[in-house]
């Protein structure tokens, strides 16, 4: 999870990059702007290994209950510092197991 859509999206691509060598695993990117639509069905049709996001859209599909994060291994935030001044942040943290 990042606190930008600009850095989601090249993470997200920076993962693409690396699924080359691994090319059963799914990667996909949630954050604002988009679709939730959209992103609901990404997530119904092409189910990811790995997810990218933002907050604000990974917290919106998780109570949704799109965005199921009980099988979550690793939780990493980027820029934590930035994440950590926004105005909900612990809410992601609190729902994965």
């Amino acid at each position: 999870m990042c606190h930008a859509r600009e850095l989601a999206y090249q993470i997200y691509k920076e993962y693409e990059r690396f699924s080359k060598y691994f090319d059963k695993v799914k990667t996909s990117v949630f954050f604002g702007g988009i679709s939730v639509m959209k992103d609901e069905e990404t997530l119904k049709t092409n189910c990811p290994h790995i997810v990218v996001g933002t907050p604000g859209r990974i917290l919106a599909l998780v109570r949704q209950k799109t965005l199921n994060l009980h099988n979550v291994k690793h939780f990493i935030l980027d820029e934590c510092d930035k994440m950590l001044e926004q105005l909900e942040p612990k809410a992601p943290f609190t729902l994965c197991p």
